[in-house]
């Protein structure tokens, strides 16, 4: 007769054995977080090889990321459906994108985000500089950032892309707090045009929705808003990714660009959002696809907004976080049940999700400061005049 098998109560956590048991399931995301730090280094004085291989570093690291915020809902709404399928339709929506940014801006894949018009950046190339005969190419805290944003993303933290990936390419603080500026009030004004929505309309929309299953329409109009927020996400963000590429592509380049992302949105409709994903699943009835809807369509009108008042890049992620926990909270104060329970809830996961993005920021900083020195000059100058 075997031995009788204890099962731990509901509740009773040991913590040893939690962390024996999180680094054995992590062990080959572990490993190849390992080979990449030591491949980042054998590379690091071969700018142009160190140049693809941050690119395919960042690439994977934030779309993975911020697919919480453009693929998101669409991916929880379509559980249904093949992952293939979803694959190509994205996949079609990036291609048409990209190209025509890199036909209309003479082989510029950021809609201008990273050069203004007259061709000048706050994002300088380190290849490109080096071609120059200026600096020694990129530093290793450059090729390895976008290794912390995927350690970061397989923790579940929907951190900022932008801050993380252009901070440490940013040739002066004003770089970051340009974008800094731009992002909050980004944040600010999708939680309150979320809220206002969801709060004014939430007795129509809980009525709505449980009263009848959702029309074929529905469907439609999820897929149209969400591949016109894919795409618009794509303006806004292709610069955190073509960051580490020539300002300008040739057209081996553009293919390179554009192959590695497509097949990079194979494997995360494959993994269905891997990690990340639980952000968008957590949240309440998210995956009824007029919730998705809704969701979406205030997002990307924001974000249509944002495009077009400046070029300045903008943390998406912190536009997203605005949006869901908008609704978040509306929904909480909206319902008649008793008690306080679900208000605690949702402003938990507000505040969590606030806190990460907060962390990431903090990690973006502290890599631009260890890659810049004009950045650490300028702190250490205000510091000086803040208490001279």
């Amino acid at each position: 007769m075997g031995k009788k098998k204890i099962i731990p109560k509901p509740g009773k956590r040991k913590f040893p054995l939690d962390v024996v048991r999180l680094v054995a399931e992590e062990k080959t995301f572990a490993i190849f977080i390992g080979f990449c730090l030591v491949l980042s280094a054998l590379v690091l004085q071969y700018t142009y090889i160190a140049m693809w291989l941050g690119f395919i570093f960042a690439a994977y690291s934030a779309v993975a990321n911020d697919s919480i915020q453009s693929l998101g809902t669409f991916i929880e709404s379509n559980r249904d459906k093949k992952w293939w399928f979803l694959w190509i339709f994205t996949g079609l929506i990036f291609l048409g994108t990209v190209t025509a940014s890199y036909l209309i801006y003479d082989g510029d894949v950021t809609y201008q985000r990273l050069l203004d018009s007259e061709g000048n950046t706050k994002y300088p190339n380190p290849y490109e500089l080096e071609q120059q005969g200026i600096g020694n190419g990129f530093s290793y805290l450059q090729l390895v950032a976008p290794l912390v944003l995927l350690v970061l993303t397989r923790l579940k933290m929907p951190v900022s892309t932008t801050f993380l990936l252009l901070s440490v390419f940013s040739a002066n603080t004003s770089g970051i707090t340009s974008v800094v500026g731009k992002s909050l009030s980004g944040y600010a004004l999708a939680f309150i045009l979320s809220f206002i929505i969801w709060y004014a309309g939430y007795n129509f929309i809980k009525t709505y929705f449980k009263s009848r299953k959702a029309h074929v329409g529905w469907t439609v109009a999820q897929w149209v808003i969400s591949g016109s927020l894919w795409s618009v996400w794509l303006m806004q963000d292709a610069s955190n990714i073509a960051v580490f590429l020539p300002r300008k592509l040739n057209l081996y380049e553009f293919l390179g660009f554009a192959g590695v992302i497509f097949a990079g949105l194979g494997i995360l409709f494959y993994l269905r959002g891997d990690k990340i994903q639980d952000v968008v699943s957590e949240k309440v009835r998210i995956s009824d696809v007029r919730a998705a809807t809704l969701v979406d369509m205030t997002y990307v009108l924001l974000m249509i907004y944002k495009l077009f008042i400046s070029t300045i890049p903008m943390s998406t992620t912190w536009v997203f976080l605005g949006v869901i926990g908008g609704r978040e909270i509306a929904v909480s104060l909206s319902r008649k049940k008793e008690g306080n329970i679900h208000k605690k809830k949702a402003l938990r996961m507000v505040g969590k999700d606030s806190l990460m993005a907060a962390i990431g920021l903090a990690v973006s900083m502290l890599l631009a400061i260890g890659v810049n020195e004009g950045i650490r000059n300028s702190i250490a100058e205000w510091f000086r005049g803040l208490f001279s």
